[in-house]
């Protein structure tokens, strides 16, 4: 059996990550172990697109996108949130920039120029990182057995962290294998579900061969009356995705498990009024086809092929009714796309077995982070954010058991900057 005098953290994504570099900085011994051959390998993936990292909305709002679990999240995005982790991209020399849409981004789009700074300021300060070293839970004794090339090995920590992900993209990392794990502790979990992911709904042979794939961009998605929320679609083979719908998982998982199906609908023009988008559809067609008048209106044509695909009734003779139907179109949503589809997952440890330091009360020294939590939130920054957070709340609670924290943690030095490198 092995004693490591410091801090072990299973899992090297951005929660783990985050809080060996707090506490590294301090001087506080780090060791991480991950399962993969690289680290950070589904915060790369997220960043293929662009790295949507945090949000530069107000604060009040940005917390409510987190809903049941606000109240949990609210302090420690207070101590760690949107601002500061701008501030601590900055000091990785990865600035970042605002997006069109409020949602922020490190100038270079990408994920990996930020992960490669942030490995590097880590090995700096002297963190161990060991790859191909998988958790398998604990012995008898309460030993950690970590399993590699070698076999198993037992191991205990002063402190451990456990920051092993959700339960999607299994290929990435993120399995869930350890739901069981913490089920032999005697620690309440609440079952993976997915979340951030496709929904499906039945569409024609003909929209599904002619407009999947095809984007409809600046609509309104409406749920129960209530909900509402302006914003971004793709057409898929099977439904729809995109960060709209994504938007709304939470309520519509919530509905389709209470209903087998939720009915939405969709305002194709929300910045018209149905007077204006009818009056532009009334105006002289002269000797225009059909699809060249809708499109003079601006209405794109995956926007009337949905109309005749979900109201095959409305008559594209009768412009009145044309505007109604574009301005209220209705959708059957009849399920979710397969949890490891999804960006994230819902479910995990319940926050009534952490201490307010997020640790296991079951498990003294051993701490809880990022998706293993029962928690969700939207893509949009949100889910980033929350998890680097949690990595800094963790980190500074053992920094000030172990009285090792004697400075503001906030804001972290840069690494020194190798001679030659391009600015």
């Amino acid at each position: 059996m092995q004693h490591f005098s410091g801090t072990v953290i299973l899992g090297a994504g951005p929660s783990g990550l985050m809080a060996a570099d707090i506490l590294s900085r301090a001087g506080h011994p780090v060791r991480i172990y991950e399962a993969m051959p690289t680290p950070g390998r589904k915060f790369l993936m997220a960043g293929r697109g662009g790295l949507n990292i945090t949000h530069s909305e107000a604060f009040d709002l940005f917390v409510q996108r987190y809903g049941a679990r606000s109240q949990q999240l609210e302090p420690l995005l207070k101590r760690f949130g949107p601002q500061q982790v701008i501030e601590w991209m900055d000091k990785l020399n990865q600035p970042s920039f605002i997006g069109s849409s409020g949602r922020v981004f490190p100038t270079a789009m990408k994920a990996a120029p930020l992960l490669r700074a942030w490995l590097q300021r880590l090995n700096y300060q002297g963190v161990e990182l060991l790859t191909r070293h998988r958790w398998r839970g604990w012995d008898e004794h309460q030993c950690l057995l970590i399993e590699n090339a070698k076999g198993l090995q037992q191991l205990t920590a002063n402190q451990v962290i456990l920051a092993t992900g959700g339960g999607s993209w299994r290929k990435l990392g993120s399995d869930g294998q350890w739901m069981p794990l913490l089920a032999q502790q005697g620690i309440t979990t609440v079952p993976l579900q997915a979340s951030n992911c496709g929904f499906v709904c039945q569409w024609s042979d003909h929209l599904r061969q002619h407009h999947a794939g095809s984007p409809l961009k600046g609509i309104r998605l409406h749920l129960n009356n209530e909900l509402q929320q302006k914003g971004d679609l793709v057409i898929t083979r099977y439904g729809l995705e995109g960060g709209l719908i994504y938007a709304f998982s939470a309520a519509l998982r919530e509905t389709l498990q209470q209903h087998s199906h939720a009915d939405i609908w969709l305002d194709l023009h929300p910045d018209l009024s149905l007077e204006q988008l009818q009056a532009r559809l009334e105006a002289p067609r002269g000797r225009r086809s059909l699809s060249n008048h809708l499109r003079r209106a601006g209405v794109a044509a995956i926007k009337a092929a949905l109309v005749r695909d979900l109201q095959p009734e409305c008559s594209f003779q009768d412009m009145a009714q044309l505007a109604h139907a574009l301005k209220h179109c209705p959708l059957r949503l009849t399920g979710m796309r397969p949890i490891d589809e999804a960006i994230s997952t819902a479910g995990g440890v319940c926050f009534d077995e952490l201490t307010p330091e997020l640790m296991l009360k079951r498990l003294p020294g051993v701490y809880c982070a990022g998706e293993m939590l029962d928690w969700d939130a939207p893509t949009g920054g949100y889910l980033l954010t929350a998890c680097l957070s949690m990595g800094v709340h963790i980190a500074e609670a053992i920094l000030k058991n172990t009285d090792a924290a004697s400075q503001d943690l906030s804001i972290i030095p840069p690494l020194p900057r190798p001679t030659g490198t391009k600015q």
